[in-house]
């Protein structure tokens, strides 16, 4: 795992960084094949540049990759 001083979502509350660390795996594993991923989720991961959009699908960033590394 990245240091949190290195870990964009060490800066969020709890919760919150849990929910987008499993977004983040969902992403990675392609489950929003299955499953629909949060609006709110994606635009925020988007926003810290987590997650980017090629092709109307989501993918992880480098930072994104290490995010869940």
């Amino acid at each position: 795992m990245t240091d949190s001083v290195d870990d964009p979502l060490s800066k969020l509350d709890l919760e919150k960084a849990i929910d987008l660390r499993w977004t983040l795996r969902d992403i990675h594993a392609k489950r929003w094949t299955i499953t629909s991923i949060s609006p709110e989720h994606l635009a925020q991961l988007t926003n810290m540049g987590l997650v980017e959009i090629r092709d109307d699908k989501p993918w992880l960033t480098r930072p994104g990759l290490e995010a869940i590394s």
